[in-house]
């Protein structure tokens, strides 16, 4: 696969990125020099790719080298069999307000479930779980930053950037670990 060059603030950085299949069709990771900064899952790695070139939209792609096969790798394992914390350096980049919202939803236990209203309140955002759910749709790091486990208010499923499906199956994996 294929690195990216972003331009940030005249700076050039680079993001390296490979893509596997795994349980839920395809997984995309990408890498910047801090960390993670992308794990997106969809039907093929073109669509991935898309997805990944839209949302670092001034990148310059070049090819993978070997170490982020593997780390692709344990990321396909760790959604495969859930266990214990995601210990990878991560690379967060959105708004204040997002970044609010996506700590909350890493202290949102595996296996477990909580609403964006919950979320909103736990941020001290009362009526914005509106714009909650905008943030879990904005995040590029799935199941690092757990979205999957945010639900609407009547506990039903919805709005999941890799679909609904997907997010069902990240829910039921984690509850099978416990």
């Amino acid at each position: 696969m294929a690195s990216v060059i972003r331009r940030t603030d005249n700076l050039v950085r680079e993001i390296r990125y490979a893509a596997k299949p795994c349980a839920l069709g395809f997984v995309l990771v990408a890498q910047s020099e801090k960390g993670i900064c992308a794990i997106l899952f969809g039907d093929t790695p073109e669509a991935l790719f898309d997805d990944l070139r839209t949302r670092f939209p001034q990148a310059l792609l070049i090819e993978a080298s070997q170490d982020l096969t593997a780390l692709t790798q344990r990321i396909v394992a760790f959604v495969e069999r859930p266990f214990g914390g995601f210990d990878l350096p991560l690379d967060i980049q959105g708004t204040p307000f997002q970044k609010r919202v996506w700590r909350a939803l890493c202290q949102v236990p595996a296996g477990s479930t909580a609403s964006y209203a919950e979320i909103a309140k736990k941020i001290g955002a009362p009526k914005a779980a509106r714009a909650v759910a905008n943030a879990c749709a904005a995040n590029a790091i799935a199941v690092a930053i757990p979205c999957h486990r945010i639900l609407r208010s009547d506990g039903a499923l919805s709005g999941y950037r890799g679909g609904v499906g997907r997010k069902k199956f990240l829910l039921e994996r984690e509850r099978a670990r416990l």
